[in-house]
């Protein structure tokens, strides 16, 4: 039995492959010379010459199983994916809340600010270090706006810097979308803010030195005609 590391790089640069010999149990071989292939991103085992260290993931890895048969005989084939679990923090966390107040002041990368209706719009978030089996917690009021609201949300987003040739590339996904208001909220009304983060999508934060795993929320309002107002919080999730 063998197990193979086939490296796949997340930039241009080519793959590698480590493989290590594996006992059978109770000693002997094996008639039909059965492989065992585990697919990793490169960037989780930059290194090939040790066995890899598997990270806490998402859904990255993939186990396949190829057993060569005789020429009359089909050769089987088995692929498993599976999600690996960190191990707990130890310590306490420290919670970090964030107060926040959103005004067309306030906003970046406008072109016309001039042709945007007056609001002021106050929140805060309990805290942007969240424990990743804890939702993320805060409050929004809608204090005055000159345009009708057509909704609030909160979005999730999962960020991806890893190293290449070039230098390092970034990639934002959308991850998860929520409506926590419909339509034109009453003014000075307290909207809760309320994110249970999705297992199969989320993990915790994670840096090394040739990539990284970060998450981000949005609170976006849509104002009547077309206005989109996004503000921006970097979280740092762990598991304690």
């Amino acid at each position: 039995l063998f197990v193979t590391q086939d490296v796949a790089l997340l930039g241009a640069n080519q793959g590698a492959a480590h493989t290590e010999p594996i006992q059978r149990e109770g000693g002997g071989g094996w008639p039909m010379s059965p492989k065992l292939a585990l697919e990793v991103p490169d960037a989780v085992c930059p290194g090939v010459s040790s066995p890899c260290c598997l990270r806490f993931s998402i859904q990255t890895y993939t186990l396949r199983c190829d057993m060569k048969r005789s020429l009359l005989a089909k050769d089987l084939t088995k692929t498993c994916e599976f999600i690996v679990h960190s191990a707990p923090q130890k310590g306490k966390l420290t919670p970090s809340p964030v107060d926040f107040t959103i005004t067309p002041d306030t906003l970046q990368n406008v072109k016309e600010r001039a042709l945007l209706p007056k609001f002021l719009i106050r929140g805060h978030l309990n805290s942007t270090n969240c424990v990743i089996t804890q939702p993320l917690t805060g409050e929004l009021v809608v204090e005055s706006s000159e345009a009708a609201i057509k909704s609030i949300e909160l979005q999730l987003v999962r960020v991806e810097t890893c190293g290449c040739a070039e230098g390092y590339a970034r990639d934002a996904t959308e991850i998860q979308n929520i409506q926590i208001a419909d339509g034109d909220v009453c003014r000075s009304l307290s909207v809760p803010i309320y994110m249970v983060f999705p297992r199969l999508f989320t993990c915790p934060t994670l840096e090394t030195t040739n990539f990284k795993v970060e998450f981000e929320v949005n609170v976006v309002v849509l104002l009547h005609p077309d206005h989109l107002i996004t503000e921006n919080f970097p979280l740092k999730l762990c598991r304690m």
